[in-house]
């Protein structure tokens, strides 16, 4: 298939496009490396640079597309919080665009890549797709509107649509992983400890109602997060929009993350307790049930010791050129 993917410079977006470029698709990545990092668009791709607002319609008008995966987006969830308006707009507008470029241009196969953040704060865990959507930040409020934009095309237009909600990526795939300036998510912090990069590691709180007082999270590997965006692409149906919640199935503990860290860097990896953030949940765990058995879906990389080796082997060869996605530009 020819395809365009938004955002394919980005942690999962590179990694989802290498993974389609080696099935031998053909792929188109937008991207304008506000986030994104050059050396991660994968041999093959052909790549446009530019906002998806600007260029989309541009690019689907050369013909002959056959599938998008729009992965380009605001992600920080803190951020969302201070520039929501940043958030709406970027978020929202930019898939409303999309959309309807896609629409004129005669694409009727979409993949989008959403977030367990249009949950909000469960009550009930492992969280399944029929649970209430309770936004608690403009980030996942933005997510969960596109959601309900994506259903009203496929029903009123024939869109075939698959919208993936993952948990905490992790990992790394041959040369590509995380590599931003900011960073939020927990293991590359750890590693950066281990790197030379960061002092410490805090964990915000060690009162939490867990087997060891901390936060326990899902953690997905990056390649097997690639894999489902791939299942998705090929098998949309036209007028349908599926959502699936993606996660290896486990929980692990903010200190069990921090030990593996340590056992596989065989670095001390200094660690402190801080206050809780306010709006934490104790316990974040996705059932994949539902993308197992309507997707396909088999996550092969679920082991916590694998994720940390992985995005340990990316981190550390790295060296000083970590963390400067932007400098790439």
């Amino acid at each position: 298939m020819k395809l365009l993917v938004t955002g394919g410079a980005g942690y999962v977006g590179s990694v989802a496009a290498a993974v389609l470029v080696e099935r031998g698709h053909d792929v188109t990545i937008v991207d304008n490396f506000t986030t994104g990092n050059r050396e991660a668009v994968p041999e093959g791709a052909t790549l446009v640079e530019g906002d998806v607002l600007d260029v989309v319609d541009q690019v689907l008008s050369e013909g002959d597309f056959e599938g998008v995966v729009h992965l380009a987006a605001r992600s920080l969830v803190g951020e969302s919080v201070e520039k929501p308006d940043e958030y709406w707009h970027d978020n929202v507008v930019t898939a409303l665009t999309l959309l309807d470029a896609m629409r004129a241009h005669g694409v009727n196969n979409l993949v989008f890549s959403s977030t367990a953040a249009t949950y909000g704060e469960p009550e009930i865990v492992p969280i399944t797709e029929d649970m209430p959507t309770q936004p608690t930040n403009a980030y996942g409020a933005t997510k969960l509107a596109i959601d309900y934009a994506i259903t009203s095309y496929a029903t009123a237009f024939g869109l075939g649509a698959t919208s993936l909600r993952y948990f905490n990526v992790a990992g790394a795939y041959g040369n590509i992983g995380e590599n931003r300036e900011v960073e939020t998510h927990l293991i590359p912090l750890v590693l950066q400890v281990a790197t030379g990069h960061r002092e410490k590691i805090f964990m915000f709180g060690d009162d939490w109602p867990t087997p060891d007082g901390t936060a326990v999270r899902d953690y997905i590997h990056i390649l097997d997060l690639a894999q489902a965006h791939v299942l998705a692409l090929e098998s949309n149906t036209p007028g349908e929009h599926r959502i699936f919640n993606l996660g290896s199935g486990d929980g692990y503990s903010v200190k069990e993350v921090v030990q593996m860290c340590r056992d596989v860097t065989r670095h001390p990896i200094p660690a402190e307790v801080a206050p809780r953030r306010a709006g934490d949940p104790a316990t974040l765990i996705a059932s994949s049930e539902k993308a197992k058995k309507e997707l396909g879906w088999s996550p092969e990389h679920t082991d916590l010791r694998t994720i940390v080796e992985d995005a340990w082997a990316f981190t550390s060869q790295l060296g000083d050129r970590a963390h400067v996605a932007k400098k790439n530009t």
